[in-house]
């Protein structure tokens, strides 16, 4: 196992054969195993130092590092009154938070994993938010249909990178956002340089946040631990740590090396 983890973390993100698998296969194996547990966060958080001490709700309070992520990446800019779509909404619960404390005019969720959309449309019922089963290199919306587009830890799994990014140009009407917040592995910094420096839309911001993430990681290693040895089959924990970047795992090590690059971003369409 051991073997099989250091050949895709160390060049995350590069074989599409396991990028597919993280897409149709283990998405939904984790909605099911966690839909019980609530889990509404797949992220893997993020705090800086000092704290950041956002306020938050007592309902919101046990999620806080993995929220303070989302908080960061959709306060680049100000959401209130727009119209906005995340790519990869994942369990909904970043969604959830920017609809009740950025007040978007709206928000759509989008997701390749029908399990996860048909977890978020029984979990999160607020006006104004829906979700949307469907591609990120193929979105289904028409052309400037909204204001800001939010991608958050979801990217590296994508097989056309470029071709994500034009659908996100696409569907941005011009003077929109995206705001952006992703990892990769040494071996793709070079192309994951190139194609955001091709993209359709021009940089306003650029955020290495290595040192926020694994102190994120830090925070959520209890919880992130009882969901993988509580609810995964034996085999899968090695996995399921590395998935969920708890200390010691050869992802956080990678991390804290700076063979993975975590970056945020903001970028406009002129």
């Amino acid at each position: 196992m051991t073997t099989t983890l250091r050949q895709y973390v160390k060049p995350i993100g590069t074989q599409s054969w396991f990028k597919k698998v993280m897409s149709k296969y283990w998405y939904p194996f984790l909605t099911r195993r966690f839909d019980r547990e609530d889990v509404v966060f797949l992220n893997f958080g993020y705090e800086e130092d000092p704290p950041i001490g956002l306020p938050l709700s007592a309902s919101d309070e046990p999620n806080r590092y993995w929220i303070q992520h989302y908080h960061r990446t959709a306060t680049q800019v100000d959401l209130s009154g727009k119209q906005v779509l995340e790519i990869s909404c994942g369990h909904g619960g970043g969604a959830s938070y920017v609809v009740r404390t950025l007040r978007p005019g709206s928000y759509t969720g989008l997701d390749i994993n029908p399990d996860g959309i048909a977890f978020c449309q029984r979990r999160h019922k607020l006006p104004g938010l829906d979700f949307v089963h469907g591609d990120a290199e193929s979105l289904p919306f028409g052309d400037q249909s909204f204001d800001v587009v939010i991608n958050l830890e979801a990217s590296h799994n994508y097989l056309r990178f470029p071709r994500f990014l034009a659908e996100v140009a696409r569907v941005l009407r011009p003077g929109g956002h995206f705001l952006y917040a992703d990892f990769r592995g040494f071996l793709e910094f070079s192309d994951w340089d190139a194609a955001l420096a091709d993209a359709p839309m021009r940089l306003v911001s650029e955020r290495d946040i290595n040192a926020e993430v694994l102190r994120g990681m830090d925070k959520n290693s209890p919880r992130s631990l009882d969901l993988v040895n509580g609810h995964l089959p034996a085999f899968l924990h090695s996995f399921g740590r590395l998935f969920a970047g708890v200390p010691g795992s050869l992802l956080y090590r990678e991390l804290q090396r700076g063979r993975i690059s975590y970056r945020m971003y903001c970028f406009t369409k002129d």
